[in-house]
């Protein structure tokens, strides 16, 4: 891209609950930047009043400019909806690049309908890949990267994979994790997991206490899936008992498996779906977590949290390599072992990966200010 102006409108998308970690370091980085304006469109993918407060208020994020209320739906209704919702906005506000952050159907709708009125895309968290193709968000990641003029990777080896994928490492720009930005942004403000444990009626496991995440389609979706790895889960809790926030998908396939009086014989403190500051919180302060969210591996990397991930592969393979995940799928003797080498003090400490260090928006945005020309013409 080149430019000659001595400003440029940078349109920034939010859809859903992981884009919002990673947004808000963005915004800030934006709104510091000589020469760059930005606005923002929420696609209103994952959207409830709760959410906007948990979220847009916990972490300053700016009120959007623009809010597509598309509401929840089928992969291809929900897709559908944001592309038709968000040309019109395009086309009043001509924005000079479109930059969309992460995996989800927000990030690819908008990609596709801003590239193809030849409007540059800047895609933030790019070249991350599981290898798993049954996974809609690893298709969101490969398709939003093929069709971005700009990739900034959190990771080193994320360039690797670009490039096999024909994509030019001129386009590729190594810039940290903006989740990490968040993170460190936010943590002396977490709330205390003795408070939320307390509100739940469990302030007496707030010295001891594991951390669960459960909401991956493989993992809920199919009734055999989930009773096994509840089950599992169930044992777990026996050795440490377990503070689970239970995702609206989650909470009604084990209502539709008719699994609740098997999760009723756990030790598990049943919470309702956290806001930032609370789960950070309960991140922090845990023994060790179990999850299958992308995001919760990174987080616990940062933390120096063990963490045990409930899926077969990870698009994160930093946060094995160099970080404290594990990858165990569903298996339950694979988690059970996990778990117990974490009881044994034989964890993984890891360590922190570069550039995790909290200051990734900085360098994303003053990439893009060289990129659109605003510091030759300033």
């Amino acid at each position: 891209m080149t430019r000659n102006s001595a400003s440029a409108h940078i349109l920034c998308v939010v859809g859903a609950r992981p884009n919002f970690m990673k947004i808000a370091p963005i915004m800030r980085a934006l709104a510091a930047a000589p020469g760059l304006t930005a606005s923002l469109v929420h696609t209103g993918q994952h959207y409830d009043a709760a959410m906007k407060h948990a979220f847009f208020d916990q972490l300053h994020i700016p009120q959007p400019d623009v809010d597509l209320e598309v509401g929840s739906g089928s992969h291809a209704e929900q897709t559908a909806q944001i592309m038709l919702r968000f040309e019109p906005v395009l086309d009043e506000r001509r924005p000079d690049a479109v930059l969309v952050v992460g995996d989800v159907n927000s990030t690819i709708a908008c990609a596709l309908v801003a590239v193809k009125k030849g409007i540059p895309v800047i895609h933030v968290e790019a070249g991350l890949r599981s290898g798993d193709r049954s996974m809609p968000e690893e298709i969101n990641r490969i398709l939003t990267d093929q069709l971005s003029e700009l990739l900034f990777t959190t990771e080193a080896a994320a360039a690797d994979n670009l490039a096999r994928e024909g994509i030019s490492l001129d386009k590729v720009h190594f810039a940290g994790n903006v989740m990490i930005d968040t993170l460190f942004y936010n943590l002396a403000s977490a709330t205390p997991a003795s408070t939320t444990l307390a509100a739940a009626d469990h302030a007496e496991w707030a010295a001891n206490y594991g951390l669960l995440t459960l909401h991956r389609p493989a993992n809920v979706d199919d009734p055999v899936t989930l009773k096994r790895l509840l089950e599992t889960l169930v044992e777990v809790s026996q050795g440490t008992p377990l503070a689970f926030p239970v995702h609206p998908r989650t909470r009604a396939r084990i209502e539709a498996a008719g699994l609740e009086e098997l999760l009723a014989s756990g030790c598990f403190a049943l919470l309702p779906p956290q806001g930032y500051l609370e789960m950070l919180g309960l991140m922090r302060d845990a023994a060790l977590v179990l999850t299958d969210s992308g995001g919760i591996q990174e987080e616990t990397t940062a933390l120096g949290v063990p963490c045990v991930t409930l899926r077969d592969s990870t698009e994160r393979p930093i946060t094995v390599s160099e970080g404290t995940n594990t990858v165990v799928g569903s298996d339950k003797q694979a988690i059970l072992a996990a778990v117990a080498a974490i009881h044994a003090g034989e964890g993984k400490a890891g360590r922190q990966p570069a550039l995790w260090d909290g200051h990734a928006a900085e360098r994303i945005v003053a990439t893009v200010s060289n990129w659109c020309g605003v510091a030759r013409a300033a």
